[in-house]
């Protein structure tokens, strides 16, 4: 095979309609637009808009209430940090804060309340763990390994009137 025989798969490149070019092209003149009007000119975008039928968006229920201020914490399992351990990537001997998670790639994700524990998995070393939560479950299973779990408790913001 020489360069000069490179060809591409057959159709894989599509080759765009000229629009507007005679009316034997069968997309003269209009360019399949049909006779003026608003959606014959350029621009017009009408998402939505099922010609004054009340439009689908208009038709469906709306219900609930979505904080915009709520807090998104990150659940990480007990297993996920002991693999981690055996890894290398933490040590158990140390305190394991958040900022040690999210270094060892089990925590990830910008705006971020907190780091939650839950107990999915088993621990075998005694470890110290300080972070924004933990489940009732996680608490004990790291005491019986005969560790520490401490949640840290933060400042809440109220906005007084």
């Amino acid at each position: 095979m020489k360069l000069n025989e490179l060809r591409d798969n057959e159709g894989s490149r599509y080759r765009k309609k000229r629009l507007g070019r005679g009316i034997g092209s069968g997309k003269g003149k209009t360019s399949g637009r049909g006779v003026k009007g608003q959606k014959a000119r350029e621009g017009v975008s009408l998402n939505g808009f099922e010609g004054g039928q009340l439009p689908l968006y208009r038709r469906m229920p709306k219900r609930g209430f979505t904080n915009i201020f709520r807090k998104e914490y990150v659940a990480v399992n007990l297993g996920r940090i002991q693999k981690a351990i055996d890894a290398g990537k933490l040590d158990a001997a140390n305190l394991i804060t958040e900022e040690l998670l999210r270094g060892a790639g089990l925590v990830n994700g910008g705006k971020i309340a907190g780091v939650r524990i839950l107990a999915g998995g088993e621990v075998t070393k005694p470890i110290k763990l300080e972070v924004a939560g933990a489940s009732a479950a996680a608490v004990q299973a790291v005491e019986k390994a005969g560790g520490s779990l401490a949640v840290t408790q933060k400042a809440e913001v109220t906005a007084e009137a």
